[in-house]
C-alpha cells in the first residue's frame, strides 16, 4: 500500500487556516463527482475566470503594491520563518510572485503604478461581480455541498477579506458584496472552526496587554544573542566572499630596525 502524501501548509492567521491561497484551496472536500456536466463546465469557466481577472489583483495586492508588501507580506514572512532564511526568502518569494504575474498578464512590463494597479483592481471586480451574481442567495455555488469551486473561490478571497492590508482597495469591494462576504464567513464556521485556537496577531496583543513587564529581561536577551547571531552571520560571509580578508603580520616586522636606534642616539649624544 502505497504512503500517504503529506502536505506541508503555511500556517494561518487573520483568522484564516492558512494565510497562502494554495494552501486554503486544498483543504476543502472535493465534491465534484455530485456535479452535472454542466455544473462541471461551469466550474472549470469560473476557475478559468478568477485565474485570468482575480489572481493577477491578488498577486500585485500582497506582493507589489509597495506598502502592502513591506508592512505586511514580507514581514509575515520574515516572522514565520527561521534566522537566517527569514533575510533572503520573502525577496525570493516576492520574485517568484512577480514572474508569475508576468506570464499571466503576458508581458514582460511590470511596474507598480496607479495605471497598473486601477487595470488589475478593476478586472478583479468585475470577476467578484460575476461570482456574487452566480453564487446568488445560494449557500454554496452547485447546491447544499462545497465543490471545488467553492474550495476555489474561498481560497482566493479569504485572504482578500481577513488580512490588514494598508491598500484594501479589493477589501473594500468585496465586503459590498454582503453574499460573497457571507460565503466566507459560513466556510470558515462550518470547516476550519477555531476551537480556541489563537492567531499569531492576537497572541502578540495577548502578550502585550498581560504580562510585557514580566518578560523584558528575556526579551532583551534574545535581542541580544539575535543581535550577536547576525554579526557573526555578516562577518562569515564577508570572509567566505573576500569581502574582508585578514592578514597576519609578524611582529619583527613592526619594529625600529636596530640600525635606526643607533643613528638615534648617536644624534642624542651629539646634542648634548
Amino acid at each position: 500500500m502505497a504512503a500517504p502524501d503529506e502536505l506541508f501548509c503555511w500556517e494561518g492567521d487573520w483568522g484564516l487556516p492558512s494565510v497562502d491561497t494554495d494552501c486554503l484551496v486544498v483543504q476543502k472536500y472535493n465534491a465534484d463527482f455530485d456535479l452535472s456536466a454542466k455544473e462541471g463546465a461551469d466550474s472549470l469557466a469560473f476557475i478559468s475566470l478568477m485565474e485570468e481577472k482575480l489572481k493577477p489583483a491578488l498577486i500585485y495586492a500582497f506582493w507589489v503594491e509597495p506598502k502592502n508588501y513591506v508592512d505586511v507580506t514580507r514581514r509575515w514572512y520574515a516572522e514565520h520563518m527561521p534566522f537566517p532564511l527569514n533575510f533572503f526568502l520573502p525577496g525570493r518569494m516576492q520574485r517568484s510572485q512577480l514572474e508569475k504575474l508576468r506570464l499571466l498578464r503576458g508581458s514582460e512590463s511590470l511596474e507598480a503604478g496607479e495605471e497598473l494597479e486601477k487595470e488589475l483592481y478593476r478586472d478583479a471586480a468585475e470577476c467578484m461581480n460575476l461570482l456574487s451574481q452566480r453564487l446568488g442567495s445560494h449557500k454554496f455555488f452547485f447546491g447544499d455541498s462545497p465543490s471545488s469551486l467553492d474550495a476555489y473561490v474561498f481560497g482566493h478571497l479569504a485572504p482578500i477579506l481577513k488580512s490588514k492590508l494598508p491598500n484594501g482597495k479589493l477589501q473594500q469591494h468585496l465586503k459590498s458584496l454582503d453574499n460573497l462576504d457571507n460565503f466566507c464567513t459560513n466556510i470558515l464556521l462550518l470547516y476550519f472552526p477555531r476551537d480556541g485556537r489563537e492567531t499569531s496577531s492576537q497572541k502578540t496583543s495577548s502578550q502585550s496587554e498581560g504580562g510585557d513587564f514580566d518578560h523584558v529581561p528575556n526579551k532583551r536577551r534574545k535581542q541580544f544573542l539575535s543581535a550577536l547571531v547576525a554579526l557573526g552571520a555578516m562577518l562569515s560571509y564577508a570572509l567566505l566572499t573576500g569581502m574582508v580578508s585578514i592578514q597576519h603580520v609578524q611582529r619583527e616586522a613592526l619594529e625600529v630596525p636596530p640600525d635606526l636606534h643607533a643613528v638615534g642616539s648617536e644624534e642624542e649624544e651629539g646634542d648634548g
